[in-house]
């Protein structure tokens, strides 16, 4: 539950973020992950402006790297 509070607080302080989505795994199967994190971007500029963002990068992803064992990420473009 903090990971998931952790990824929410970005909402408000990273401009770049259109959208955010954060949900915990409720099957726990071997295959799965504990946690997911949906974002969305108006352009790949914000995208690489929100990977470098002060809060993002020396808060939240320096804490999601301290409780994840690993990360898998898709970074896709939506109609």
């Amino acid at each position: 539950e903090k990971a998931r509070q952790i990824l929410l607080s970005m909402d408000g302080k990273v401009e770049q973020l259109r959208h955010l989505e954060v949900g915990i795994d409720l099957i726990r199967s071997e295959r799965s992950s504990d946690i997911a994190l949906v974002t969305k971007f108006d352009s790949m500029d914000d995208l690489q402006a929100y990977q470098v963002h002060p809060y993002h990068a020396l808060e939240v992803a320096a804490y999601m790297k301290s409780v994840c064992s690993s990360v898998v990420t898709a970074d896709y473009q939506s109609a």
